[in-house]
């Protein structure tokens, strides 16, 4: 489940954190990651998802690993210097030599904390790779 209905008090385009996924980053953006418009720079969102998914896969792979696939990136909202970002991500499938990952980020305005807006969403899959970056199989819990 994805975030919930704003509450009533909430500003418009404000939503609830989700419960159903791990925190795995937090971090703001300074002024040397933004744009010509002012806004933060896509590619930087796109680094910082990825070491947010790579968090969540690394328990599984277990050793040395590589992102594969943007599955899907969408960006909902721009997201400005200061803002507070929070990374939230779950596992979403465990392949014989792969690991896919969902990540959420969530924005908060430095002067408005505890307001959150969500402002990218993102799949990506990694693979376990050996000494020589070959693919080689993962841990599966449980087993």
């Amino acid at each position: 489940m994805s975030a919930n209905p704003r509450p009533q008090d909430a500003p418009a385009g404000a939503v609830s954190l989700p419960t159903d996924e791990q925190l795995v980053l937090k971090v703001i953006p300074l002024p040397k990651d933004v744009n010509g418009n002012g806004d933060i720079f896509g590619g930087w969102v796109m680094a910082q998802v990825d070491l947010a998914g790579a968090v969540i896969a690394a328990p599984v792979a277990d050793g040395r690993m590589a992102t594969v696939a943007v599955n899907e990136f969408i960006f909902k909202q721009p997201v400005r210097v200061g803002d507070i970002l929070s990374f939230f991500g779950k596992l979403v499938r465990i392949g014989r030599t792969s690991i896919t990952v969902k990540i959420e980020v969530y924005a908060e305005h430095f002067r408005a904390q505890g307001k959150y807006t969500k402002v990218t969403e993102a799949s990506l899959t990694y693979v376990a790779i050996d000494d020589a970056g070959k693919p080689r199989e993962v841990r599966h819990p449980g087993a």
